[in-house]
């Protein structure tokens, strides 16, 4: 959703669609061992802080192995499960690219993976941020029709000039969103599930807000990219993402084209504020950490 190192057409190689071969064969020992290293440390981190959809896809999946999934092998089952495939791209794709293949249940997937000196910090998503990170919630029907949803609400959106309301909620959802749950706060987002570091700042840090989930006040908030969010959208289900898809967004584009936008750390009157903030994180200027994992 970032425009960031996006070439102006495919590399060589790569079919019109932006796809490639994986390669999986290629893969080195090393790469497959960095996979393991952070395999291993978010499955011994995220019991008791990843929603119950996520770990259950974790295990439908069986992404551990010995190293870097095979999207041949993992995508027999997330086929059978929900009609969802994974398929290999160069990098970063243009957003009416990145729109068609959700549209038609393909999740777009890096397959690089980052270098051991990059476990902690990485500025464009790898295989392990895309896979570990998003393909386990695609297990769940109710996610999994979202994403759908959301590929073909982008694609009219790029026609209303509306994307960079609309790039908001993937950012606050399917990247960085938490749930309520009756044990407490989860986290279900893929840009938060990945990373080490914000898995424990987004439920335990004191600094950011976390605010009950509203749409448009969600398409009102811009969002940070290089660093741990000064905000949190907290849904009460799965089922309210699918809920929020199906309703007409031409009436609520109407209303944003003359709305200011709210501060990035503002709690605004409406909100219902989980956890109000103290920003002392952002206020101390934070650090480069993980966005993508």
């Amino acid at each position: 959703m970032d425009a960031l190192h996006i070439l102006p057409e495919p590399p060589p190689g790569a079919a019109a669609d932006w796809t490639i071969d994986q390669g999986w064969e290629a893969y080195s020992q090393a790469e497959h061992d960095v996979w393991i290293t952070l395999y291993e440390r978010q499955t011994d981190l995220l019991p008791g802080r990843a929603c119950d959809e996520f770990l259950r896809g974790l295990d439908a999946l069986d992404l551990h192995r010995s190293g870097i999934p095979d999207f041949k092998r993992i995508n027999e089952e997330l086929q059978r499960l929900t009609g969802w495939s994974v398929v290999a791209v160069p990098g970063l794709v243009p957003d009416d690219v990145f729109f068609d293949h959700l549209a038609n249940r393909r999740f777009p997937a890096g397959q690089f993976i980052r270098k051991p000196h990059e476990l902690d910090y990485l500025q464009e998503p790898d295989v392990f941020h895309d896979v570990f990170g998003h393909v386990p919630m695609l297990t769940d029907p109710t996610f999994a029709d979202y994403m759908q949803a959301y590929g073909q609400g982008g694609q009219r959106a790029l026609g209303l000039g509306r994307l960079t309301n609309l790039a908001r909620l993937y950012w606050y959802t399917v990247e960085f969103g938490l749930m309520e749950t009756k044990a407490g706060l989860r986290i279900y987002g893929a840009g938060i599930v990945s990373s080490r570091t914000e898995s424990i700042f987004a439920l335990d840090d004191p600094s950011p807000n976390r605010i009950g989930f509203d749409l448009e006040r969600v398409m009102r908030t811009p969002y940070r990219i290089d660093d741990f969010q000064q905000v949190y959208f907290v849904i009460p289900s799965i089922q309210t993402l699918q809920e929020v898809t199906l309703q007409d967004f031409g009436a609520l584009y109407g209303r944003l084209a003359g709305a200011s936008e709210l501060g990035i750390a503002e709690i605004a009157g409406g909100d219902r504020v989980i956890t109000a903030g103290t920003q002392a994180y952002a206020k101390a200027g934070g650090r480069l950490a993980s966005a993508a994992g």
